[in-house]
C-alpha cells in the first residue's frame, strides 16, 4: 500500500484565541498555520506531493513542507536558541532551504522530519520570554516575539501557495 500524507485534526481553533495571553495567542496562530500546511497535503500520495502543479513554478507541496522545516530550524533553534545544528535537508551553501531536491520516495521521511523539527523548535523556546533577544545575522537584536510573528507570516504566505498547489493537484479547496 502506498503511503499518503496523514489527515490532520486541528488542535487550534482561531475563535479560541481572541482573548488569551499573548504567548498563547502567538503559539496558537503558529500552530494553526502549521496544521494548515499539513492539511493542504493530507491524503495525497508521494507523487502528488512532489508535483509542480502551478506552471511555470517548480514549487511543490513536499518542497513547502521541507522548506518550513528549514525555516523553523533556522529561526527557533539556530538563531534564537543558538543551537549548533545543521540544515534539515540542504547543504550549507545551496540556499534553496529545502524547496529543491524533492524526491517522492522520501515523502514519508520528510513529513516525519518536519514534525520532529516542529517539536524540537517548540522545545527550544519553551519557557523562554517573548522579550528575550538574539543578534540577527545583520547584528540587529530580534526578540522571540519577532520570530513568532515572522514565522506566522512565513506560513501564511506559503499556505497561500499550498492552496493553489492543492487545488491544481486534485481540486480540493478550503482551510
Amino acid at each position: 500500500m502506498t503511503w499518503t500524507a496523514p489527515q490532520v485534526e486541528r488542535t487550534t481553533q482561531l475563535g479560541e484565541l481572541g482573548d488569551v495571553p499573548e504567548r498563547r495567542m502567538l503559539e496558537g496562530w503558529l500552530n494553526w498555520h502549521r496544521e494548515t500546511l499539513l492539511a493542504k497535503a493530507s491524503g495525497l500520495d508521494p507523487d502528488q506531493l512532489a508535483r509542480a502543479a502551478v506552471e511555470p513554478s517548480d514549487l511543490t507541496l513536499l518542497g513547502l513542507v521541507r522548506h518550513m522545516a528549514e525555516v523553523e530550524r533556522w529561526w527557533f533553534r539556530r538563531s534564537f536558541a543558538g543551537e549548533a545544528v545543521g540544515e534539515v535537508f540542504t547543504g550549507p551553501s545551496d540556499g534553496n532551504e529545502g524547496l529543491d531536491g524533492v524526491d517522492p520516495a522520501c515523502a514519508e521521511r520528510d513529513f516525519g522530519l518536519y514534525r520532529a523539527e516542529v517539536g524540537a523548535c517548540d522545545a527550544a523556546v519553551a519557557g523562554r520570554g517573548l522579550d528575550e533577544t538574539f543578534p540577527s545575522p545583520r547584528g540587529v537584536p530580534l526578540s522571540l516575539r519577532w520570530v513568532y510573528l515572522m514565522m506566522i507570516q512565513e506560513y501564511a504566505r506559503h499556505n497561500g501557495h499550498a492552496d493553489f498547489l492543492r487545488e491544481r493537484t486534485d481540486g480540493v479547496t478550503g482551510d
